[in-house]
């Protein structure tokens, strides 16, 4: 695809919603206006429902509290998390666009080292409209990029490539670092730009976050839920890499991809070691045994959608994963909830319900 052409970000201009979890005003999308203020923007305020959240003029927006997470879910609205930017999926569960962008309201428009400022979103649909190729690595990286291409060697069955599915940006200054590494290094910084984008291997895992993310919501959004975490849970943090996992796998059984690299954003702020020590130390135990059930966790072949994927992985965590927390067997509960929910809201419309905080 042309590195010139401005095509995919016209093109996808009605089909990309952009999800923002958040418990503070919108300053930060003024320095975004440029390249969000086409689309359509899903707010999910996290905290107090009574609290005001400004959003600069101009946007056009959607706005939904905990009080409208409860109104449009009912019963169904305990599977989304509180106190925690977990509570974003719900902004993927109302969408009804084609593709979903998330950002956190920490993260900036980094600059390449050319000084240019980076179109985070336009690389994004860049990632996800070409194909991916998790079966055989590429040693130029995404041979669809101009100027490269497969390398000798490289099987001509497989360079048609698949659909992608995941487009796992990353991030400029600070990193995404577990508590313990921002402990022992508080002031480490991230200044390196790898101008890269490589698909993930099938059957290899990653870490993913969630402050600069895309995916096909049309394919992959039945698994894109971010768990239990935050008030009244065990664990916190874990959210987009519980994600991560559980659409890997499913990625990995429905013969789809998932990239990660480009684009990066300039991420302003490390949050407070010592609060995510007490909200990630269950997890930093639990990730152990958690890696190796996902590692070997196999889906029957009967299993053809994303949704009857995720019901079964649903059931292995019951199973598996109930032994090592009972946590997980409300989370696994949980799981069930949410594809319910998914179901619901998008096979009867309910999700075109106007929130209370609305705006256009």
């Amino acid at each position: 695809m042309a590195e010139t052409s401005a095509s995919p970000t016209l093109l996808l201009k009605d089909e990309l919603d952009i999800v923002i979890p958040t418990i503070r005003n919108l300053d930060f999308l003024e320095m975004w206006r440029p390249f969000f203020q086409p689309y359509h923007l899903i707010i999910v305020q996290d905290g107090d429902p009574s609290k005001i959240i400004k959003v600069p003029g101009g946007f056009d927006y959607e706005l939904y509290n905990r009080n409208d997470i409860t109104r449009i879910l009912g019963p169904k609205a305990s599977c989304i998390s509180f106190k925690d930017s977990a509570c974003r999926c719900f902004g993927y569960l109302v969408s009804k666009k084609k593709y979903i962008f998330t950002i956190d309201d920490d993260c900036f428009v980094a600059k390449d080292p050319s000084g240019k400022e980076i179109n985070a979103l336009q690389q994004h649909i860049k990632n996800l409209l070409a194909p991916s190729t998790p079966f055989f690595f590429n040693t130029l990286y995404d041979p669809y990029r101009e100027g490269t291409d497969f390398v000798r060697g490289y099987p001509f069955s497989l360079r048609e490539g698949v659909p992608t599915a995941v487009s796992h940006g990353l991030w400029l200054n600070i990193p995404d670092y577990d508590a313990p590494t921002q402990l022992v290094k508080p002031l480490e910084k991230n200044t390196r730009f790898v101008d890269a984008v490589m698909t993930i291997p099938k059957g290899t895992l990653f870490p993913m976050c969630g402050m600069n993310l895309a995916f096909n919501r049309e394919l992959i959004g039945p698994a894109m839920y971010f768990g239990l975490m935050g008030d009244g849970q065990p664990i916190g943090r874990y959210d987009d890499m519980w994600a991560g996992w559980c659409t890997k796998v499913i990625c990995d059984h429905m013969g789809w991809g998932v990239k990660t690299g480009l684009p990066y954003i300039w991420h302003s702020k490390a949050s407070n070691p010592f609060v995510n020590l007490k909200k990630e130390y269950k997890g930093i135990y639990w990730q152990e045994e958690l890696i190796p059930f996902f590692q070997s966790a196999i889906l029957p072949k009967d299993c053809t959608t994303v949704q009857k994927c995720y019901i079964e992985l649903s059931k292995q965590v019951r199973a598996k994963l109930g032994k090592v927390d009972e946590y997980f067997i409300k989370l696994a509960d949980a799981m069930v909830t949410w594809v319910e929910a998914w179901d619901e809201l998008n096979q009867t419309g309910k999700s075109s319900e106007v929130p209370n905080g609305a705006a256009k």
